[in-house]
């Protein structure tokens, strides 16, 4: 949708100005300016993207004005880039508004340079850039318009979409061989990995796509359960088809062999068909629209599969299969609740008790929701030097250095060494990951001018037909820039080609000039980063190890607190706040894992702590959501005794932060007997745990399990039961 309403964008201000016949370097920069003036708006609320748009324009307009004005005045103009550059950084700490002002100043700025903005220019170019921030206006507002309904009806599709996807690949892996189950089981993780990638992105964007607080939590919620029970029954499913029990789709690493199979689910037997007939159900359920779940025998699916949420509806199997048939009914239950929230009420004529009761277990829910819905401040924590000002810093010497080494490669073309510095440093936090990013940008860039060279060659002086390129490799830049950003930049050097071209400025020279002062600005950055209030990877990584491994100690005993019969609490919102820590870290841990890095058994390192702590994350959000069952569902109670067996695994988490926060912690992780026996009671007739409970253990000794698995990385002796001590080697 980006690429699109900058396109639109760039579209119309050429259609608006070709008719007035203006020349090809106002041409260039209208398009760059509507490209700006589009893409740096990243306020949810369209009157915010309204008064921020009014301000860009004049924000434009003085920077232009100063671009051309300091063309001939060399230090002069070095000097107020550099403080726009520091102001225009800086200015992030004031919000989306402030970024999307100094982003403007910055490219206008840039543009100036570009097209060679002189003083006898500067009326026309005004002009040009006034038009191009109308018509960008226009492209947002009116072409292609991003309401809160449409938000969340895109979210909503996209998130089915992804679900009916992992149904299917869980169906292959229920019919796949020998030979294909480890490509069946990849899909599963990679469809599991691509729903939770929706899910986050829903809880990113729900609050604008919504009309309260309310609803927005009351979506999250049901979008959570959904995710959840799909990816329990992945577990389940995949559990059924093996000789022994699996635990998590992650199995601690990507790359960990399938299980061994099992004979409890035969190819050919009516169980199998049954269950394959039962999980296509649940995915025409996933994708069937409203209007045509009305019908009878859409209806009479869905009272099935939440049938067998009830024991006597469950077929005749072992427990590990009949446990995939209530992993379905809770699926298609999940998958109802989405419903719910998303399309309002429906037809329950056709309901049956099982149906009804699924119903009154929902509303109960959303009425809890809807009351325990509270808005909390946020934290606000001002320790330190503010990230902003250190980056803003690190950006104007890294840029010093690009002008002074620029200017040496070329008085002309210098400034493409400061902008590959500024963008190096966009949405980077140490200097590893700016390292990282540097190579990326280089390699795209040298592809993408070999491209240009038969571009440049192909095209000619067909001006139209480079700017339909240019509107191309645009709208290409803004798709590919979430999966690759030396594909990205790829797109964004051969689109520069093209605009060498129409300026008749291109030369193979030039391009070469464009790797030269890439490669600069790439090296200035990261010189910058490494002296300058430097942040390292390994600081880095571990504050947000710290945070991650808090957060699942947050989510673990507030869980635990809850199903030991404690105080319901908004364990959701901790939840994704865990998850959104651990997409931090493993952002953060690139650098690391990188192909390049030559530190091998650091990238192996890095790797296993990352996929141990999404297996102790998805425990997490499993107890979470059961936890969230309790003050309404008939069939969670509250064990008082999960509270004794929740502590070790607080302890042991306790002693591992310590850990990370200071390395001459001596703090020692317990180990020791199976969380399930801490639970056994030798008193007559006290009963067993029942399956719920027995479901909550599993979690919990996964968890158990996982957080003393990072122990051995993280260097932090382990006592074992026979009460000896001993610290594990590094990994």
């Amino acid at each position: 949708m980006a690429g699109l309403r900058t396109v639109a964008a760039i579209a119309l201000t050429l259609a608006v100005l070709a008719p007035f016949g203006v020349p090809v370097t106002h041409l260039v920069a209208g398009s760059v300016a509507a490209m700006v003036a589009t893409f740096a708006l990243k306020e949810k609320q369209r009157r915010g993207q309204a008064v921020t748009l009014a301000l860009g324009l004049p924000v434009a307009l003085a920077a232009l004005s100063l671009g051309a004005l300091l063309s001939t005045r060399i230090v002069a103009g070095d000097l107020f880039f550099i403080a726009l550059i520091f102001a225009a950084v800086y200015g992030r700490r004031f919000g989306d508004r402030g970024t999307a002002l100094g982003l403007i100043g910055f490219q206008t700025y840039f543009v100036a340079l570009f097209v060679g903005a002189s003083p006898a220019a500067l009326p026309g170019l005004c002009a040009t850039v006034a038009v191009a921030f109308a018509c960008s206006a226009v492209a947002r507002f009116a072409l292609v318009p991003e309401t809160p309904e449409r938000i969340l009806d895109r979210l909503r599709r996209a998130f089915r979409t992804r679900l009916a996807q992992l149904v299917s690949a869980q169906i292959d892996l229920l019919d796949a061989g020998p030979d294909e189950a480890d490509k069946a089981l990849d899909d599963v993780r990679h469809h599991t990995a691509r729903l939770h990638e929706s899910a986050m992105m829903i809880q990113g964007r729900l609050e604008e796509g919504t009309g309260d607080r309310a609803t927005a939590s009351l979506v999250q919620r049901r979008v959570a359960d959904a995710e959840i029970a799909a990816e329990r029954l992945g577990v389940l499913l995949l559990t059924a088809r093996s000789a022994e029990r699996a635990d998590t789709l992650t199995l601690h690493l990507p790359d960990a062999p399938v299980p061994a199979p099992g004979d409890r689910l035969r190819p050919h037997d009516d169980t199998t068909a049954t269950l394959r007939r039962d999980l296509d159900a649940l995915r025409v359920l996933v994708m069937r629209p409203v209007a045509h779940t009305r019908g009878l025998a859409v209806a009479q699916v869905r009272n099935r599969l939440l049938g067998y949420r009830d024991e006597e509806n469950l077929p005749r199997a072992s427990a590990a299969v009949q446990d995939v048939f209530r992993g379905i009914g809770e699926a298609a239950r999940a998958v109802l609740g989405l419903r719910l929230a998303l399309d309002g009420p429906q037809d329950e004529s056709d309901d049956s008790p099982a149906t009804a009761r699924s119903r009154e277990e929902l509303e109960a829910e959303d009425v809890a929701i809807a009351g325990a819905e509270e808005n909390e401040p946020a934290a606000d924590d001002r320790r330190g030097l503010r990230p902003t000002t250190r980056t803003a810093v690190q950006v104007s010497v890294g840029s010093a250095l690009a002008i002074a080494g620029g200017e040496l490669l070329s008085s002309q073309r210098w400034y493409w060494a400061v902008l590959t510095c500024w963008v190096v440093f966009l949405n980077t936090a140490s200097t590893g990951e700016i390292l990282v990013k540097g190579y990326r940008r280089l390699l795209g860039t040298v592809v993408g001018v070999v491209a240009g060279v038969g571009l440049a060659g192909l095209v000619g002086t067909h001006t139209w037909t480079a700017f339909a390129l240019v509107l191309l490799f645009i709208f290409a830049m803004f798709f590919t820039a979430p999966l690759s950003y030396a594909l990205m930049s790829f797109f964004v050097t051969a689109m520069l080609g093209l605009l060498y071209t129409l300026l008749n400025t291109y030369s193979t020279h030039v391009l070469v000039l464009r790797i030269e002062e890439t490669a600069l600005g790439a090296a200035c950055g990261v010189i910058a980063a490494a002296l300058v209030l430097p942040v390292n990877t390994d600081r880095r990584t571990d504050e947000l190890l710290a945070t991650v491994l808090t957060r699942l100690g947050d989510v673990t005993g507030a869980a635990v607190e809850q199903l030991s019969g404690g105080p319901a609490i908004d364990l959701l919102d901790k939840a994704r706040d865990l998850d959104t820590a651990l997409d931090d870290l493993r952002a953060s841990t690139q650098p690391l894992t990188h192909p390049i890095t030559p530190l091998r058994a650091r990238r192996q390192t890095a790797r296993y702590v990352v996929a141990l702590l999404e297996t102790c994350a998805y425990h997490a959000r499993s107890l979470a959501a059961t936890a969230e069952l309790l003050p309404y569902s008939k069939t969670v109670a509250a064990d008082p005794r999960l509270k004794g067996a929740g502590r070790r695994i607080a302890h042991n988490i306790d002693v591992l932060i310590a850990r990370v926060e200071d390395e001459d912690s001596d703090g020692v992780a317990e180990t020791g007997a199976s969380l399930a026996a801490m639970l056994e009671t030798d008193r007559p007739g006290t009963p067993r745990h029942d399956r719920v409970t027995d479901r909550v253990l599993r979690h919990l000794q996964r968890l158990d399990e996982g957080v003393i698995g990072l122990a051995r990385p993280l260097d932090v002796p382990v006592a074992r039961p026979d009460g000896s001590s001993a610290r594990s080697a590094v990994a």
